[in-house]
């Protein structure tokens, strides 16, 4: 039987290209010097597009493929694929959930904890000799018994809650409503008074248009001077504008952040501050994780082509 064509978007790890060969036609537009044109000569083959979130798939890349069936995400956020073009032909969109919800979880646990106790500040002094030279850190700030603030609280949400509860922290959220498995936490509509009560907020959204810069001035001012930004999930949930200058000014105490506009070009900015703790967007960046990933991209498109269910459906 002839192999469904895929175009892959971005390269993948080799636990996932090897198979992806050996089970589909794989047309690597990532490698293409001339994309527009690569996508002319193989569009119309293509039944299948492997791609990554944070790459997606445009209008233009879903017109360009005239067959396209179905469009495999290698994570959780689908935002940067266009749901709108996808829905009008009845391509099946999946992503892979629930395999990074708790690696995602932890680190962002851990951004809060390294922020909160300097902890990079910490083992540069004890390497660059200040230890021996000066004496001791400078103290930092507990995090056991104070406020935190969800916003978002689904898959990943919640299990950042419940890892916040072990350190028994007073734990909030927001969301389109309350949830009921969200006992003994306190519901906020209004992502602002979320902030004001809050001494940690994390940021779990999924992102859509509706979530575009929901973290803005006013929220992160009533995040105050004394709090700590904490962005897991999509650098466009945040008005990065409004998070320097809070930043720069004092209004807001600190962030920790994964992810950022135009990454890995973040804004200059960032790197300036002694307050911000940066990571390369690597929340699910496991071994574990991402070889569960890369199987999930696979078996949906095993699963649409052999006329099976998908096992994780967005559309």
């Amino acid at each position: 039987m002839t192999k469904p064509h895929i175009l892959q978007v971005g390269p993948y790890p080799e636990w996932d290209q090897v198979p992806l060969d050996a089970a589909f036609h794989m047309h690597r537009y990532f490698e293409a010097p001339d994309k527009a044109s690569f996508l002319a000569e193989v569009g119309p083959q293509i039944r299948g597009i492997a791609t990554r979130g944070e790459l997606g798939a445009n209008a233009a890349m879903i017109a360009a493929c005239p067959q396209l069936e179905v469009i495999s995400v290698y994570g959780v956020g689908y935002d940067a694929v266009d749901l709108d073009a996808a829905r009008a032909r009845g391509i099946r969109v999946t992503n892979t959930p629930d395999v990074l919800t708790n690696d995602v979880a932890d680190l962002g646990v851990a951004m809060m904890l390294v922020q909160s106790r300097g902890m990079i500040g910490a083992e540069t002094w004890v390497r660059d000799g200040s230890w021996a030279a000066k004496g001791l850190y400078p103290l930092q700030r507990r995090v056991w018994g104070k406020r935190a603030g969800v916003l978002g609280l689904g898959r990943i949400g919640f299990e950042v809650a419940k890892r916040l509860a072990g350190f028994d922290l007073e734990i909030a959220y927001s969301d389109v409503g309350p949830k009921d498995y969200a006992k003994g936490w306190e519901f906020i509509a209004d992502p602002v008074a979320l902030a004001a009560r809050s001494d940690f907020l994390f940021v779990t959204l999924a992102a859509s248009a509706v979530t575009r810069h929901i973290v803005g001035a006013k929220v992160i001012e009533a995040l105050g001077p004394e709090g700590m930004l904490i962005n897991i999930s999509r650098a466009s949930n945040i008005d990065e504008e409004a998070l320097l200058a809070a930043l720069e000014s004092g209004k807001l105490g600190s962030a920790a952040l994964d992810v950022f506009e135009g990454e890995p070009k973040l804004n200059p900015r960032f790197l300036d501050l002694p307050n911000v703790l940066v990571q390369p967007h690597h929340a699910s960046g496991t071994y574990e994780t991402r070889q569960a990933m890369g199987k999930l991209v696979r078996d949906n498109l095993t699963a649409h082509f052999a006329g099976q269910p998908l096992l994780t459906p967005v559309l």
